[in-house]
């Protein structure tokens, strides 16, 4: 091998050392949900005995002891900040972590496979907080997320709007025409149609946009580029290679910040789920309530009611705290007209608790 393959190498090596580093870390921020205190002794002197265990050739059993000491008290003073615990879907770096970043600055961001992780999570105590995407400009309701919205026992305290701008993404600095596959998740495919066609890039899905930048960074691919958001090129020390290559408008993801209580103070919107009887005129009656209190409507969607597939269920979102005067009077009527009336809290509009 020449110098300049193995030194790819060693980059390649660095970079996962480094990711699986950071997911570490995570789950050792996770672990103090569980325990009393942060030190655990036995654990700590468990984990370098089986470290010392390891026969490496290459690599002292000082040297591995003293490495793995230093992660261990790593771990311990980033359980000592305090930070929040906030989840998103998806791996680092996804969408759902900038909304996060956005909304909660300075928390430990965690990533979850399913959106239903993020509501458990979060109702059991495991995390603090949840961000999960309720629609999209141009895709519409997210659906799964609004179906779990109507049984949660959580409350909305906060939202940001996060621009989608798709970026094109590679392990080092090249122009795009030396690349020949782009990984990344079907619908980023998609909305970069136009630019991939152009520049006869082959297309090939990938379970998430961060994901594939992630195995991107670990991989390495020959040719092989991947489209994610902008902060995957920071976590995983990609190159930013072109940005805003997707072809339709401006795109933009409408995420919620969910918490096990109510947002402390006033809000500016506010968002509630009902179901009305499946008669004429009844969503109207509800509708007219706030057109006769002049109170403005920001969002209104509606899906079926998973265990009555006949009658649907109703999300609406208004300006104005739940405890103003005119909004608690409309939603005491609200009562008498609807058949389930759930209030997922008011929260400051396009903000977080930061």
């Amino acid at each position: 091998m020449k110098l300049e393959e193995i030194r790819i190498k060693i980059d390649k090596i660095d970079r996962e050392l480094l990711v699986l580093l950071q997911e570490r870390m995570g789950l050792a921020l996770r672990t103090k949900k569980f325990k009393e205190s942060v030190s655990d002794p036995a654990r700590e002197a468990d984990l370098l005995a089986r470290a010392e265990r390891m026969a490496l050739d290459l690599v002292e059993r000082s040297f591995t002891r003293h490495l793995l000491k230093t992660i261990i008290d790593e771990s311990k003073r980033l359980q000592q900040e305090e930070r929040p615990l906030v989840a998103f879907q998806g791996e680092h770096g996804a969408y759902g972590e900038v909304a996060a970043r956005r909304l909660v600055p300075g928390g430990a961001y965690i990533p979850c496979l399913e959106f239903v992780d993020v509501f458990r999570g979060v109702e059991e105590g495991e995390f603090d907080l949840g961000v999960v995407p309720v629609e999209n400009s141009l895709e519409g309701a997210v659906t799964q997320v609004n179906d779990l919205l109507t049984d949660t026992k959580l409350k909305v305290v906060g939202e940001a709007k996060v621009p989608v701008n798709h970026c094109l993404l590679a392990t080092d600095v090249r122009d795009y025409r030396d690349l020949r596959q782009v990984f990344s998740h079907p619908q980023a495919l998609a909305q970069c149609r136009g630019f991939l066609a152009r520049n006869r890039l082959e297309p090939r899905p990938y379970y998430d946009t961060a994901g594939a930048a992630k195995m991107l960074a670990r991989e390495n691919p020959r040719a092989a580029g991947a489209i994610a958001s902008a902060l995957c090129a920071e976590l995983y020390d990609l190159e930013i290679v072109k940005e805003g290559i997707e072809d339709g408008p401006s795109n933009t993801t409408r995420f919620l910040l969910l918490a096990r209580d109510m947002y402390d103070g006033r809000g500016d919107k506010t968002s509630v789920v009902f179901a009305t009887r499946h008669e004429a005129g009844r969503l109207f009656e509800v509708l007219r309530l706030f057109a006769d209190a002049k109170i403005n409507l920001t969002r209104i969607a509606s899906m079926p009611l998973r265990r009555d597939p006949d009658n649907y269920c109703f999300f609406l979102d208004f300006e104005g705290d739940e405890n103003d005067e005119k909004a608690a009077e409309v939603l005491s009527q609200m009562e008498k007209l609807t058949i389930t009336l759930k209030k997922l809290g008011s929260y400051p509009a396009n903000g977080g608790i930061g």
